[in-house]
């Protein structure tokens, strides 16, 4: 056989990036589909294995697009970026998404996250307890929203209380995992 035909035959085609994704629609996405979207957006990406970074460049991209500044694109680009290790560069943007007025907690909510990353368990412990302090709101009820995601009061109290818990594992654990979140669900799950 022709040496030539067999070097083309080993010759692999390149596997398909399993994070492309069509970049220009995804920004032109508005706000609410770009970020809010659970089945779209950025967290469509996020959820291929291995595409959390390619999501968070995803969210860099989509804000540095944006004429006003968002929030909570800071806090989910921080987020991603966390989930992969990116400890440095997650803390710098979730202290970008601190709010100046605060009435739901999340500022104690940002200061638990960052402390948790930083490995500061008395920060954490601190950051937790203001959280936990926090009046309810007037009209403020629990409730059950879209896939089941539960609403309490005060807002994020369950995932600080899984990074409290989980103290010392890394981010995408401490804040994903059903032991570090609920360790009762998670005992009765597993049985």
């Amino acid at each position: 056989m022709n040496p030539m035909l067999i070097a083309f035959a080993l010759q692999a085609a390149p596997a398909p990036d399993p994070c492309q994704v069509d970049r220009r629609a995804s920004l032109a996405l508005g706000q609410d589909a770009f970020d809010q979207d659970m089945n779209g957006g950025w967290r469509a990406l996020a959820e291929r294995p291995g595409c959390e970074g390619a999501a968070a460049d995803l969210v860099r991209d989509y804000r540095a697009l944006s004429e006003a500044r968002i929030h909570i694109l800071y806090w989910h680009e921080g987020q991603l970026r966390a989930n992969i290790g990116q400890y440095p560069e997650a803390i710098r943007l979730m202290e970008q998404s601190r709010k100046p007025e605060d009435r739901f907690g999340w500022n104690p909510y940002v200061d638990a996250t960052v402390a948790f990353l930083r490995g500061d368990r008395a920060a954490l412990v601190a950051a937790r307890d203001r959280l936990a302090a926090l009046p309810r709101p007037p009209g403020f009820e629990d409730r059950v929203m879209a896939g089941g995601f539960r609403r309490t009061w005060p807002l994020n109290l369950m995932v600080v209380d899984g990074l409290v818990r989980c103290f010392g594992r890394p981010y995408h654990e401490a804040y994903g995992s059903p032991a570090c979140r609920n360790p009762a669900a998670a005992q009765r799950t597993s049985r």
